[in-house]
């Protein structure tokens, strides 16, 4: 986990407001995009790109102002990492294991900024322990 979690802040340390941009127009296709993830290894992992985008798009637009920076931009690193076809491990690696790589970046910035994001959760009527892998 060691690995991944300094993977996941050297990214979100990539983040640009350019980036930022270029996620919110692309983040309506991403999230349907998302919506068609067939991993069944990774139970949460839809639920977990659609809350982090939900997040991103809350916070770019205002909607949203308590999650801290470092929380935000990790949610921009994890569902522009997950969008990628080619990353660690490409996505069309059979048997479904294209997406562990993106299932422990997101699980990563979850776990790395639990508070605010549970925080953000509550806040906007979210079940977190839906959005995590809790019982």
């Amino acid at each position: 986990m060691f690995e991944i979690a300094n993977y996941v802040l050297q990214g979100a340390g990539q983040v640009t407001p350019a980036l930022v941009d270029r996620v919110l127009r692309s983040l309506p296709m991403w999230k349907v995009e998302f919506a068609q993830i067939n991993a069944p290894q990774f139970p949460h992992l839809v639920n977990q790109l659609e809350f982090l985008a939900d997040a991103v798009e809350d916070v770019a637009e205002g909607a949203y102002k308590e999650l801290p920076y470092h929380a935000f931009a990790a949610a921009v690193f994890a569902i522009t990492y997950a969008h990628r076809k080619t990353d660690i491990i490409p996505d069309f690696v059979s048997g479904h294991l294209g997406r562990a790589d993106d299932s422990s970046i997101v699980r990563a910035v979850l776990i790395l900024h639990e508070k605010p994001f549970a925080k953000y959760a509550e806040a906007q009527g979210f079940n977190w322990d839906k959005i995590t892998d809790k019982p």
